[in-house]
């Protein structure tokens, strides 16, 4: 029985992220265990009820963070009540833009940033309720186009 499931990030310098994470999405950090040198070795953060845990690489046990230059196979989605809002703080806070904000044919405005540590985030807002087929229906069209 699984009875959750976590987001473990790995990055370049947690504490920079917890940084950049309370700024650009209002997390809260929940508590975090450093080592003598500073390296952060485990990390929880407060996304609004959400936990995410961060740590800093631990190149010793293969445990690897994304480089920013580089395409990363995971994306985290931020769903929030105003994704123009919210993207706009992660590049305040900087973030690099990857998709501007606009409608999409699933039914959410939304757009898509890279954080400074490599970590791709969809971030969007419901803007209407579709059917699965009518998701469907349009996504065939988009493509088909």
């Amino acid at each position: 029985m699984i009875h959750e499931l976590f987001a473990y990030l790995c990055v370049n310098d947690a504490a920079a992220a917890i940084d950049f994470y309370r700024k650009a999405f209002g997390a809260t950090e929940k508590f975090r265990l450093t080592e003598p040198s500073g390296r952060i070795g485990h990390a929880e953060l407060d996304f609004d009820g959400t936990t995410v845990m961060l740590a800093d690489e631990y190149p010793e046990f293969n445990s690897l963070r994304p480089r920013p230059s580089e395409s990363t196979p995971v994306t985290i989605h931020l769903h929030v009540d105003n994704a123009d809002a919210v993207v706009a703080r992660a590049l305040d806070a900087g973030a690099t833009l990857e998709r501007e904000v606009q409608d999409e044919f699933y039914g959410e405005r939304g757009g898509v940033v890279r954080d400074p540590f490599g970590h791709r985030w969809n971030i969007g807002h419901s803007i209407e309720e579709l059917s699965p087929e009518e998701m469907q229906r349009r996504y065939t069209a988009m493509m088909e186009q």
